[in-house]
């Protein structure tokens, strides 16, 4: 989770009111937080990731003085209106197509927000830019630039500029593969012909993004005018990225200039602080909190909380939304905030007024009862990542590609699915331990995706020994159906994983529920193993099927 460092000092500044570092450090975790450290002066919180607008001092101090009542309800930050303009043009769609600016002015760069702002920005891009991907934001010197601005893709080759922390001209291409930052991101734009760049009037280079400014708008302890963009592939997100670290300079005293930014046939104002609206039920909220508030009582703990709030009707709220508030998904994270305002301290705990008894699922009993089973005869039992890659799970398999959940962003290539079977991951444990002794014998009960992103749990087995066999597999997987009293057929089959003649079907009725045998010579060398294997995957859905029928 982000955790936030701030002189307190400093905070009671912004803050603007006086408030002991002592209530402070009790209260201000309900908000959402917990201190991380605290040495004199210095204290550390660390916010759930869910709040982005809570990761700065700026963005605390605004929340701390709603919460603690000194200024409540929806902050009101002015706006005035500039004539700098930004011009999207079409052949950046298909790379990182939306973007969004703002023009501060009045700054005064002091040591205190030179720190914040860039703690902020990169919280920001890991948070909601998803490490620069879904997000980027520059913050740029106004002055030696001239507007209007153009948002453009080009060739890597055909522009090139002086890169932040370098004293050399680049090409695009160059950053890439020599400049600190190109290395640590150059993933952002993998498959991409053409890169994003942002140019002014006179094709001076501003920002590439998502990667790095130009040396031409680095901001100096004597920056008087700023200049943000704000790129990305997702609209909302980049405006609600631009709306906090802009109103974070507000905090600071600075002015708020909106721009334009022309994209096709539409022209908006960026930023745009316009509270959204949403509707609460009073009944929803008591029913979830077991309270009984009233309306105004719930309108009080919103103001709290830094919304602004009005009685619709019987029964109904409309509840204005800050424009940074980038977590308001649903009814319920509203009513959480109730919950906050009104102090969790206040809800008080009870006994239950009746007496009842818990039991176990019968789900939850048959994977109990089928690990003790495999333990019993002599398997350990491994738990494995969920995430894994088609790689593992078809082509080492001798499989063809098959219909997964695919992981939108993913880290990294080995990590870009979620798993069809479990014998992949188990393949991989044995790949890890194969310098130890044999036999190895290791089991799981684990979580499998299929297509329609339904979680469904498999029983999965493997033993690597000199001597394994399809007889002992077959022994061992009536033992596993013999534990549970589970009938069963047993049927040959075919599957590229397992050696032709050495593969079986476990049958319920007509529809297959597992599979078993000697794996494949080729499957155990593409797990870089050396000795035979014996494997079987069982569906726990189709064994509840018969035992729960």
């Amino acid at each position: 989770m982000p955790v936030v460092t701030f002189d307190y000092n400093d905070f009671i500044d912004l803050l603007g009111y006086q408030i002991s570092k002592e209530t402070l450090i009790d209260k201000l975790p309900m908000i959402g937080g917990d201190f991380d450290k605290i040495e004199g002066n210095e204290l550390s919180i660390e916010f759930f990731p869910n709040r982005p607008d809570l990761t700065s001092i700026e963005g605390i101090a605004r929340a701390s003085r709603a919460f603690f009542e000194f200024e409540t309800g929806l902050k009101q930050y002015p706006l005035k209106k500039s004539d700098i303009e930004l011009t999207v043009d079409p052949s950046v769609k298909k790379v990182r197509p939306f973007v969004t600016t703002a023009y501060i002015k009045n700054v005064t760069m002091t040591d205190e927000l030179i720190a914040s702002l860039m703690d902020l920005q990169e919280k920001l891009h890991y948070g909601l830019g998803r490490n620069r991907k879904k997000v980027a934001i520059g913050v740029h010197n106004f002055e030696p630039v001239t507007p209007p601005f153009t948002y453009k893709a080009v060739h890597p080759d055909s522009v090139q500029f002086i890169p932040l922390a370098k004293d050399d001209s680049m090409t695009l291409r160059e950053i890439l593969t020599k400049h600190e930052k190109g290395i640590d991101y150059a993933f952002t734009l993998d498959g991409y012909d053409t890169y994003p760049l942002i140019v002014d009037s006179n094709n001076n280079v501003l920002s590439f993004p998502p990667i790095i400014n130009g040396r031409l708008t680095e901001v100096t302890p004597y920056t008087k005018e700023i200049f943000i963009d704000v790129t990305g592939t997702d609209l909302k997100t980049i405006n609600y990225a631009l709306n906090i670290i802009s109103t974070a300079f507000a905090e600071r005293g600075c002015e708020i200039y909106q721009t334009i930014v022309h994209d096709d046939t539409t022209s908006t104002l960026s930023p745009d602080l316009t509270p959204t609206k949403r509707d609460l039920s009073v009944k929803y909220v008591n029913n979830i909190l077991g309270t009984k508030l009233s309306e105004n009582d719930i309108i009080n703990c919103l103001k709290k909380m830094g919304y602004n709030s009005t009685i619709e009707s019987d029964n109904k709220l409309n509840i204005e939304i800050p424009a940074w508030r980038s977590d308001i998904l649903h009814e319920i994270d509203l009513v959480e905030d109730v919950a906050i305002g009104y102090g969790f301290d206040l809800f008080k705990t009870d006994f239950p007024t009746s007496s009842t008894f818990g039991k176990t699922l019968p789900q939850y009993d048959l994977r109990k009862s089928l690990r003790t089973i495999m333990i019993g005869l002599g398997f350990n039992e491994v738990t494995t990542f969920t995430i894994s890659n088609e790689t593992d799970e078809f082509t080492k398999l001798g499989l063809e590609i098959g219909e997964t959940v695919q992981i939108k962003n993913p880290i990294g290539e080995e990590y870009s699915i979620l798993r069809p079977n479990l014998l992949s991951s188990l393949l991989k444990i044995l790949r890890e331990n194969r310098h130890h002794p044999l036999p190895q014998q290791i089991f799981e009960v684990g979580i499998i995706v299929d297509k329609h992103a339904k979680n469904r749990y498999h029983l999965a087995g493997l033993k690597i020994d000199a001597k394994a066999n399809f007889t002992q597999c077959k022994s061992i997987v009536e033992a596993v159906l013999r534990g549970v009293h589970c009938p069963m057929t047993i049927k040959e089959s075919s599957h590229a994983a397992f050696i032709e003649g050495r593969c079986a079907e476990i049958m319920q009725g007509a529809k297959e529920i597992g599979i078993f045998g000697e794996l494949h010579p080729r499957t155990i060398q593409n797990f870089e193993l050396e000795h035979p294997i014996i494997a079987f995957e069982l569906s726990m859905d189709g064994l509840q099927q018969v035992l729960y029928q």
